[in-house]
């Protein structure tokens, strides 16, 4: 699993959900969830461009450090547990004796 894609995918990912989040709160206000996420995000508040910047910008951070503990990880446990799928190489075929 490569290190660079998953952590642009979840960064991405958590950057539309905040913008979605935001737009939420926007056209519903009674249903406002900011309050409940505006802790995660150190030195937001509601709402100015540049606390909405800053959080944009922690909710990408947090998509890398996702990432970073994640694949790692799982490329840890694939090759512990994963069984072989490749053929057997061509020595291990035939075995030359001298």
């Amino acid at each position: 699993m490569s290190l660079k894609v998953k952590a642009f995918t979840l960064s991405i990912g958590f950057m539309i959900i905040y913008i979605i989040c935001v737009a939420w709160d926007l056209a519903f206000p009674e249903y406002a969830m900011y309050q409940v996420w505006a802790p995660l995000f150190p030195g937001f508040t509601w709402l100015s461009l540049s606390s909405f910047l800053l959080g944009l910008f922690e909710a990408f951070i947090y998509g890398l450090l996702i990432a970073v503990i994640f694949v790692p990880l799982n490329n840890f446990f694939n090759k512990r547990f994963e069984e072989p799928t490749r053929p057997p190489k061509m020595e291990e075929k035939v075995k030359v004796t001298n």
